[in-house]
């Protein structure tokens, strides 16, 4: 797939001996490594998509453009800048506006194609790249997209970004440079594993210097006047807590590129807020809104029956989802020194039971998830052997010995009834280990006689009706625990200053892995936002030094086996319920490509606004 061409170095002056002179006819000219020229990346194995693709395949090139979708979003919002991940609360897909030099392809497990660049290059070292821009890329102002904007939005990064992330790409790049108008190089710093650098890079996203440093304006601020973007899509208007629309940008750059063919097809995208999820789900029975992804087992299984749904105006799906299902679950504030003792944890894990849960309260939907890489080829499973079990012996004086011989780490099972009295003997023998008994009153107490004191934090009223038997557990173990929910507001703080024993989270996790692992799991960044548990292990980032410099697919995969294994038996969440399914409800005025994509849902991007149908929508008074 990759055209490959080779420079050759022209070299003047004279070439230094190292202990004889060399004579003249043995001298040959230097030359440069090959570079290799390309219009897309990917980590491992061949890019699906030539230099000269049409359009992808997973949209409809002659999709009409027009219409609106609408979509909700709960609580409230009080800025527009979602790179500031400490202050303020974001906007719904306020990143929308914004593109980033790659972009990725939605039937590929890894790989990205150029967007703001016409092709790369770079050295089979992978020592640097570099990225040749269009030079028909504008900003929404009409102001151009060059090489020093990009420069400038990786410098505000560093200096303004996520701290992780700062910390990470400031050692691993050594320097961003804008060679000309169009062509912005970056190289790598000496000694550092090349596999994923390039996409780490092509993912910057592009801002506007001179909006930046016209208005003062920081990355790290709540604020909602936001920079001018490059993308289809630019902000009409944002009233906070109540509505967003995002409408089409006329004059965008790209519309004609292959990578935009049959996507970005709405004339507008509107968000919708409520007060909570049951509002929110008032408000699609009544046509405020038109698109719903439904979280909730009991709203699927027995509120689809409103008049909208009865008359056909309403279609209900549920495409299979190829992405991995989100590692969440129960999370465990590590940073609180009670919940440092793994054998607590485990008992007060014991107490969820995931088959009355499912059965009674879920309508039997849902499956228990294993791992953090669930269903996946990174999935741990049964004992290890082979390269998992010798990347797993060069932590064996850091990590459990059982951790080596015994199958992986898997999920207590529970009975149908609400408390399975097996596993409260199992808890309370933990607790015994862990230095406490349980008192006259039935609540356990410490030697220093204190109890057991937890509070599960939550802010989304669905979670109720799961959460409240697991805390009548909790308390039959002899815990003293509370269930406090909260606006999201308030949990928005909470959570970013880590104020909180219990909550319900989760950790993105992808079907490649690479430098990301070391944000979401290194001991390092620990008290990073994208690190519910405060997380760490010394064993998991010698392990995550390999996955980074794996050469192979199989090399990565046994990496990311090992650290699954490890972290597992850590048991820092309780691991509760996946679904390989989307389950979505939508008023009959869409389409999309048949099939979906497998990795992305896509409904702001690749499906489109039918005008007849939403007319006679209309007229039935089905929407307004």
């Amino acid at each position: 797939m990759f055209c490959k061409t080779t420079a050759r170095l022209s070299v003047t002056g004279l070439l230094l001996s190292l202990s004889f002179a060399l004579p003249a006819s043995a001298t040959e000219p230097v030359t440069e490594p090959e570079i290799i020229s390309t219009h897309g990346y990917s980590t491992f194995g061949d890019l699906k998509y030539p230099a000269d693709f049409p359009h992808f395949d997973f949209v409809n090139p002659d999709a009409p453009k027009g219409g609106t979708i609408s979509l909700s979003a709960e609580g409230t919002f009080d800025s527009m800048n979602a790179y500031s991940t400490l202050r303020g609360t974001p906007g719904r897909l306020s990143t929308v506006m914004y593109e980033r030099i790659l972009t990725s392809s939605l039937d590929e497990v890894s790989a990205s194609y150029c967007l703001l660049c016409t092709h790369m290059e770079y050295p089979v070292s992978k020592d640097w790249v570099i990225f040749h821009l269009r030079p028909e890329a504008q900003f929404s102002d009409g102001t151009p997209l060059t090489a020093h904007d990009l420069v400038f939005s990786h410098k505000l990064l560093l200096d303004q970004g996520t701290p992780s992330y700062a910390n990470y790409v400031s050692q691993v790049v050594a320097s961003a440079e804008a060679l000309d108008d169009h062509r912005v190089k970056f190289t790598f710093a000496d000694g550092i594993p090349r596999k994923n650098l390039i996409s780490l890079v092509g993912g910057t996203p592009a801002w506007s210097k001179a909006w930046y440093e016209e208005t003062g304006a920081r990355l790290d601020e709540s604020r909602m006047d936001i920079s001018p973007g490059s993308g289809p899509f630019m902000l009409d208007r944002a009233t906070a807590g109540r509505e967003i629309v995002y409408r089409r940008n006329p004059d965008y750059w790209g519309r004609d590129l292959p990578a935009m063919q049959g996507r970005a097809n709405f004339d507008r995208i509107r968000i919708v807020y409520y007060a909570d999820s049951n509002a929110a789900f008032i408000g699609f029975t009544s046509g405020d809104y038109t698109f719903r992804v439904e979280n909730s087992s009991i709203n699927w299984a027995t509120a689809y029956d409103f008049p909208a749904v009865q008359r056909g105006h309403v279609v209900r799906a549920e495409p299979e989802d190829g992405n991995l299902p989100t590692a969440s679950g129960f999370v465990f504030n590590l940073r609180q020194e009670l919940l440092q003792d793994r054998n607590i944890r485990r008992a007060l894990g014991l107490m969820y039971n995931f088959t009355f849960t499912n059965e009674t309260l879920q309508f039997g939907m849902f499956d228990q998830r294993e791992s953090f890489w669930q269903g996946s080829d990174l999935h741990a499973r049964g004992v290890a052997e082979g390269l998992e079990l010798e990347y797993l012996q060069t932590v064996a004086h850091l990590i459990d010995p059982e951790i080596l011989t015994e199958p992986a780490f898997m999920p207590h099972e529970s009975g149908a009834r609400q408390l399975d009295r097996g596993n409260l003997r199992q808890a309370l023998a933990l607790m015994e280990e862990a230095g406490y008994s349980t008192d006259a009153d039935g609540l356990l107490r410490n030697a220093d006689g204190d109890t057991l004191d937890i509070e599960f934090l939550e802010r989304n009223a669905t979670f109720d009706r799961i959460i409240l038997p697991y805390i009548e557990n909790l308390r039959r173990l002899g815990v003293n625990a509370e269930y406090r929910r909260i606006d999201p507001a308030q949990y928005q703080l909470l959570r970013q200053t880590f104020d909180y024993d219990m909550i319900v989270a989760g950790y993105n996790t992808g079907l490649e892995e690479g430098i990301g692992l070391s944000q979401r799991f290194g001991t390092e960044d620990r008290d990073d936002v994208f690190n519910p548990a405060g997380f760490g292990h010394p064993a998991v980032d010698k392990l995550i030094d390999i996955v980074v410099d794996a050469t192979t697919y199989d090399e990565m995969a046994a990496g990311v086996r090992a650290i699954d294994r490890i972290m597992r038996h850590e048991y820092f969440m309780v691991p509760t319920w996946y679904r390989g399914e989307h389950m979505i409800a939508y008023y009959d005025m869409y389409g999309h490509p048949d099939p979906l994509p497998p990795f992305s849902l896509g409904e702001i991007d690749i499906w489109w606004h039918d005008a007849d149908k939403a007319e006679a929508l209309r007229a039935a008074g089905a929407i307004r």
